[in-house]
């Protein structure tokens, strides 16, 4: 759009050059793969780097996925990161894609390989997790399965194991209390039925390569304290634990809500219209591109269509968020999932189902819940060496105060195992996906749709915003401002008259003196003998004159200009605003002007204004002329770099990089040599495909404001995730030194790991309602 308008301006404006801000189309990598070819080049590729970005994709076309599967059971990064580990060590698997919000699994199986479908089955299932809905994929197009609904949390299998503990402590009790002899035994029942799926689990996850699973410590907390008499709280440590397990099962639920709310908008049927005109209703899946439907008041718009036949508002907040509905005429686009709120109307299927904008945008999110933000590898890795570490201690505390000390061996075996149970890194390793994934919900659910982790991290760290101008800034449509009237006409009279010469361009000056003169009510005179001078002007015929619509340097040319035509020329250009004039060619004299800017958008002002009150630095980088281009910087108070080519842009931006992180907004097309650059590359989207697949984000409702509001989701989710962190190595850090001075037992050790865990969770969950209110 910008260098298709910027650089005919510039010709029309009397500039020698032409400004094209065209370029390739942003490559990288969009699919979260763990295979061993990409490893390496993982962190790497996170950011646009070419040599990386290229490795990263060459190593997923090598192997694409072949073998797909539905993994229930997983609650956190951390079942994702045994899952891997387990499947990694399986010859022949490669490319492995784990997706922890749609709980789905595509890896790529080599045909030669030893390794089965069955063996792959065989290991997630022995690691406690279940396989369903397998299926084997002929090719990269084949789609994933679909989550099924969740089933309430009593009906899971870790609720029935809460439940089940929950009777078998309760009778435990019961029993102890009247019959107190047998307490001991009954609690030792309770802790032996209730840790055996545990140890299983944990002896699975040790074969898998994964020995310092947090089952692997609870088991041996509670049958270590089983072995020194501590029965009943070693019952205790295994429902609570199991407490914890349930809670992050249903905290995975709420993650996994929203992406099921996307799906459900798309309707399940469909009235699908057939060449004689009758009506028939049909699944919505069916349809195919070049089906017509209907659309009644009140439906839902079940595919991404055209609109063939009639006029009506339709509510769009479903997919951009926006709560004002859109008028809608025949050769609008509509999309899936938005509600027709007045007329019927006759839509052209134009997208598959699964192609539609809604079904992007979910796959989007799905992979973008799925990928690791930088932040999340760190505290992953930081958890592989500071379990080790905390049982090491553990082993200390246990050993070193009763053969150093003369310490009791119970007393600082039990302790020991309280600090076993406080080395479970759970709610650590779940700080930090836990709040991604919140903070992506709540940006889709405001149209902001960013695309993984870290995007999201480096949005909210930013210095500097680059903006394209045509757009971006402004409306990206040309429309008159001005009409000047010389030589005797009237201004209604020049604008008919240029709309009439210019009634055969496709030219957007052209397009935009005609769209005014019919808004207007004008009658357009019938032109004939239409030619154009490239660069320079419009000819025709109207009325019998030979008339002229051309910049102000070929009507110095052709016939000549008075002072104060040449000063209103001059006050219109200062303004930013492209001036046509309109001449008799036959007696050389200039009839009236027609100045036409492209205008901002409405909102501009207030979002340049809310982003530098943030702190950020707001930048213009634009192919038009210099004149224009300090009108509209002018206007917003900004910094601003006119009659840039794609390599200018490119160049400031890298010089921008060197004293901070810097973003570029544009419209997801000509600019994304300069979006992929960035550290953090923004579409001004509306919903189209480019936008939504170009940037790291994309604006759906296509308003500056909502920079702004990206920054402050970027920025609470960080800070949500900070607070995270200090929850759980908070808490942890308290009770290692109150287990080791003897003050908390197994118990209250449990329950800390258990808490932070419920506390990460309910903050992460927070940010879900971020902007409302």
């Amino acid at each position: 759009m910008s260098s298709n308008i910027d650089g005919r301006v510039a010709a029309h404006d009397g500039h020698a050059h032409l400004q094209h801000d065209g370029g390739q189309e942003q490559g990288g990598c969009t699919d979260h793969c763990h295979c061993t070819a990409r490893q390496g080049a993982d962190d790497a590729a996170v950011r646009h780097g070419h040599a990386a970005g290229e490795v990263a994709t060459a190593a997923v076309r090598e192997s694409p996925p072949n073998v797909a599967m539905r993994v229930e059971g997983m609650d956190c990064a951390s079942c994702v990161s045994k899952i891997e580990t387990a499947l990694a060590r399986m010859p022949g698997v490669s490319c492995i894609r784990l997706n922890f919000a749609a709980e789905t699994l595509e890896l790529a199986l080599a045909p030669d390989s030893a390794t089965a479908v069955g063996d792959i089955e065989k290991v997630i299932g022995g690691l406690g997790f279940g396989v369903s809905a397998l299926q084997h994929q002929a090719s990269e197009a084949s789609a994933a399965p679909a989550a099924a609904d969740d089933p309430s949390w009593w009906r899971t299998k870790k609720g029935r194991v809460v439940v089940g503990l929950g009777v078998l402590m309760g009778a435990a009790y019961a029993i102890a209390h009247f019959l107190p002899q047998f307490g001991q035994w009954v609690f030792a029942a309770a802790v032996l039925l209730g840790v055996f799926p545990f140890v299983r689990k944990a002896f699975a996850l040790a074969r898998a390569g994964s020995p310092f699973s947090i089952e692997t410590l609870m088991s041996v907390a509670a049958l270590g304290a089983l072995a020194i008499g501590e029965a009943e709280e070693a019952a205790a440590v295994v429902l609570l634990f199991s407490i914890g397990e349930l809670l992050e099962n249903v905290a995975a639920g709420r993650a996994r809500a929203g992406i099921k709310a996307l799906a459900s908008l798309v309707p399940k049927t469909a009235v699908l219209l057939d060449p004689q005109g009758g009506q028939r209703e049909v699944p919505a899946a069916s349809l195919r591109v070049g089906d017509q439907v209907l659309v009644r008041p009140g439906d839902r718009v079940p595919a991404d269509a055209a609109i063939v036949e009639g006029v009506s508002s339709l509510d769009e907040s479903p997919v951009t968020g926006e709560s004002v509905p859109r008028p809608k005429a025949t050769g609008d686009s509509v999309f899936a999932g938005t509600i027709n709120v007045e007329g019927a109307l006759r839509i052209r299927v134009e997208k598959a189902a699964a192609d539609n904008t809604l079904s992007r945008i979910i796959k989007l999110v799905e992979q973008a819940q799925a990928a690791k933000s930088p932040t999340a590898r760190f505290i992953e890795r930081f958890s592989r060496y500071y379990t080790p570490a905390v049982m090491a201690i553990a082993a200390l505390v246990v050993l070193v105060p009763p053969l150093a000390l003369g310490g009791d061996w119970s007393t600082w075996l039990y302790r020991g195992l309280a600090l076993l149970l406080i080395a479970c890194p759970c709610a650590l390793v779940l700080s930090t996906p836990a709040a991604i994934a919140s903070g992506l919900a709540a940006g889709t659910r405001r149209g902001l749709l960013v695309k993984g982790g870290h995007a999201l991290e480096t949005i909210g760290r930013v210095g500097t915003i680059a903006f394209d101008k045509t757009g971006t800034l402004t409306e990206g449509r040309l429309r008159v401002t001005d009409v000047a009237a010389f030589a005797g006409e009237d201004g209604n009279g020049v604008l008919a008259l240029a709309a009439g010469v210019e009634s055969g361009s496709s030219h957007p000056l052209g397009k935009a003196i005609v769209r005014r003169a019919e808004s207007a009510g004008l009658a357009i005179p019938a032109a004939a003998e239409a030619s154009a001078s490239a660069g320079r002007a419009v000819h025709a015929s109207v009325g019998g004159r030979r008339l002229a619509v051309g910049s102000p340097v070929y009507a110095e040319q052709a016939a000549g200009l008075a002072p104060e035509q040449r000063a209103r020329i001059e006050e219109l250009q200062n303004e930013g605003k492209t001036v046509s004039v309109l001449l008799d060619e036959e007696a050389r004299s200039v009839l009236g002007l027609v100045a036409l800017r492209d205008e901002l958008r409405q909102d501009a002002r207030e979002g340049i204004a809310r982003l530098k009150a943030m702190g950020i630095r707001p930048v213009m980088l634009t192919g038009d002329n210099r004149r224009t281009a300090q009108a509209i910087a002018g206007d917003l108070g900004m910094a601003w770099e006119a009659e840039l080519l794609p390599q200018d842009k490119l160049r400031l931006i890298g010089d921008m990089k060197r004293g901070a992180s810097v973003a570029m907004v544009g419209d997801g097309i000509n600019d994304a040599p300069a979006l992929a650059v960035a550290d953090v590359g923004i579409a001004m989207g509306g919903g189209t495909d480019v936008a939504i697949e170009t940037a790291d984000a994309a604006l759906l409702k296509s308003r500056v404001t909502d920079l702004a509001h990206l920054v402050a989701l970027s920025r609470a989710t960080m800070a949500n995730i900070h607070q995270n962190v200090v929850f759980a190595l908070g808490l942890k850090g308290v009770f290692l030194v109150t287990s080791v001075l003897g003050v908390t037992g197994l118990w209250v050790a449990v329950l800390a790991d258990t808490g932070a865990t419920a506390l990460v969770t309910l903050n992460a969950l927070r940010l879900l309602r971020f902007g409302r209110g």
